[in-house]
């Protein structure tokens, strides 16, 4: 297989090939859901992995985007060994259908690379491969969850404005806070997104969970034309932080604990939101949104008090 090749009229192509699945494919809505965070560390890629595993237990087809492209670790945390990734689709080394894995609860994986510095800077070519590959893509799905990067590089902005559902995972600390503004802030007056999901991690119980909530909601209100919707904690368990030494996800692991029936929750909340207006089928509705979403290079976050206005 040669090297994909986008150059000159790759978008339109992009476009064209979208529309032929249009006319022949049933529509078939697909719940598309961005998980991200302004900060590394507060646990973004062990709710996503949960997250999808929790909605495949509740009989959805569901997959998991690795969409952490330079520095990816779901495989890691499940354990698994992949042949094939993102790198090697955009380098037209196998198709995307061949990248995939079977995770827990017969989740579908598809692995991104780590330590390819090149796949944390794609370039708007690139990323037409990368929509190129998801729009040939032929498998009955419900849901696709993407495990986004953290703070606010290209891929974050392009992966976030595309999906249906933005839950940005937040933590008590400042700094998880400040990041988590910043960036919803970057999603919201440069790039239109109006409503955000907000859920707290490694909380002591539901009164943290709340307060992280009301901390991130007060600041977004006054300067934001935004809504933020709070969709619960999740808590500071020993048998989550076991099941992540197991390289097993906890609602697997260890279905009784308090993280697992969070995370079960959690599911049932996404699984109850309504498609937006206009949503088509399949997998459209991303990949159309992936191809007009522009690439702009932004600048680190300032700190909270000086990006309130």
């Amino acid at each position: 297989m040669s090297k994909l090749e986008l150059s000159g009229h790759g978008t339109t192509a992009v476009l064209d090939q979208a529309a032929g699945l249009r006319r022949l494919k049933p529509a078939q809505p697909v719940r598309v859901i961005a998980v991200t965070s302004g900060k590394g560390g507060v646990g973004k890629t062990s709710v996503s992995v949960n997250l999808a595993v929790s909605m495949a237990l509740a009989g959805r087809q569901v997959m998991l985007l690795d969409g952490d492209l330079g520095l990816a670790n779901i495989d890691v945390m499940l354990g698994l060994q992949p042949s094939y990734n993102l790198a090697h689709v955009l380098e037209g080394k196998c198709r995307l259908e061949d990248t995939l894995m079977t995770g827990p609860a017969g989740v579908m994986i598809v692995p991104a690379s780590s330590g390819k510095r090149h796949m944390a800077e794609l370039s708007a070519v690139e990323h037409a491969g990368l929509v190129r590959a998801f729009s040939e893509l032929d498998r009955p799905l419900d849901v696709l969850i993407i495990d986004t990067a953290a703070g606010i590089a290209d891929s974050v902005i392009t992966f976030s404005q595309a999906s249906q559902e933005v839950i940005v995972v937040v933590t008590g600390d400042p700094t998880s806070l400040t990041d988590a503004y910043a960036l919803i802030k970057v999603l919201n007056r440069d790039h239109g997104v109006e409503r955000v999901q907000v859920l707290a991690n490694m909380v002591r119980d539901a009164g943290e969970a709340q307060s992280v909530y009301e901390s991130l909601r007060r600041v977004a209100e006054r300067f934001l034309d935004i809504t933020l919707s709070f969709i619960g904690g999740i808590p500071n368990d020993d048998w989550l932080k076991r099941a992540v030494r197991r390289q097993r996800t906890v609602v697997e692991a260890y279905p009784n604990c308090p993280a697992s029936e969070a995370f079960r929750q959690l599911a049932r909340k996404a699984d109850s939101w309504g498609m937006p207006t206009g949503a088509r089928g399949n997998l459209e509705f991303f990949v159309e949104r992936l191809v007009h979403s522009p690439l702009p290079r932004l600048a680190p976050p300032p700190a909270l008090v000086g990006a309130a206005s």
